[in-house]
């Protein structure tokens, strides 16, 4: 697919760099800050956070290599926003991170993990291939973004507003972005066999590494131990939106031929959750710290 074309499915949409300080907002949040301060998913935050500064690093560095060879201005208008949006992601989850390490959580450690984990991928791996990766995990994001924002359910397990408010302006962003490292891997030739190679390598590094970050984090916790915590933790996680096969269901789907990311159209709820996050009487509008960079 040459940069220069236009397809129906790369849709003009904002993505607009919202830049926001959560601050001194995650500052009071306390060590189990999931609902009924539940072990298991306040973990299961703490190694997604953990991932998300040096990831969110490497999906810029991914795009931002082939971003010359875009002409399609559309596109190149969504790159930046896509840029913009993600440096904010990385420097907020590192806020997020600084504050869960001084509860005892092992962040700053899954970072230096991750870090040294996606440069090893760069060295070994053509460009094209780490954009696929990105790609694909940007299929990860915007699944999960979706069902954060959707369900109900999903977003009463996070117990602290403070937590949830930051994890919603993310999903919201994430669905924002959902196509853009996709249309520039489809538009500078990155192809179908590359695409589902990707996505089958990161749904096994990604998978794994979630489940060896929360062992070691739920092995370092006090809190574990104690008799009964850890079982009634499971049972709860067992039973979350997270565990249902639609939403792995959804996560395959990438690997169906011809799949784009706006095959599962979200332009409705994008736009409920921007008038409800920054509309005039917008719940995080207290966190922006300047007003919206366009996009």
């Amino acid at each position: 697919m040459s940069a220069t074309m236009t397809t129906p499915q790369r849709a003009t949409r904002p993505i607009p760099t919202r830049r926001m300080s959560f601050d001194d907002a995650v500052q009071t949040v306390p060590t189990h800050f999931a609902v009924d301060e539940d072990l298991m998913l306040s973990h299961l935050a703490a190694a997604l956070s953990a991932v998300f500064p040096d990831g969110e690093d490497y999906f810029v560095r991914s795009v931002r290599r082939y971003r010359d060879q875009i002409t399609d201005p559309e596109l190149k208008r969504q790159v930046a926003g896509f840029i913009g949006q993600e440096a904010m992601h990385g420097r907020e989850h590192r806020v997020f991170n600084e504050r869960l390490a001084a509860l005892g959580y092992p962040t700053k450690r899954f970072e230096q993990w991750t870090k040294r984990g996606l440069a090893l991928r760069e060295r070994l791996m053509p460009p094209i291939h780490n954009l696929g990766a990105t790609a694909a995990l940007e299929h990860y994001t915007a699944t999960l973004a979706e069902l954060l924002l959707r369900d109900d359910e999903t977003r009463a397990l996070f117990g602290n507003d403070d937590v949830l408010g930051l994890f919603l302006w993310h999903a919201l962003e994430e669905s924002e972005h959902k196509a853009v490292a996709f249309d520039v891997f489809q538009a500078v030739g990155g192809s179908e066999r590359v695409r589902v190679l990707s996505m089958n390598l990161i749904t096994i590094a990604f998978l794994s590494t979630m489940v060896v970050q929360m062992s070691v984090s739920l092995l370092l916790d006090p809190a574990t131990y104690r008799p009964g915590n850890l079982l009634r933790s499971w049972r709860r996680f067992s039973r979350s939106p997270i565990m249902r096969r639609a939403l792995w269901r959804r996560l395959r789907d990438y690997n169906r031929p011809g799949f784009h990311p706006d095959d599962h159209d979200t332009t409705a709820l994008v736009e409920h959750w921007r008038e409800t996050l920054f509309g005039a009487d917008g719940t995080l509008n207290d966190k922006l710290a300047t007003a919206p960079a366009a996009g």
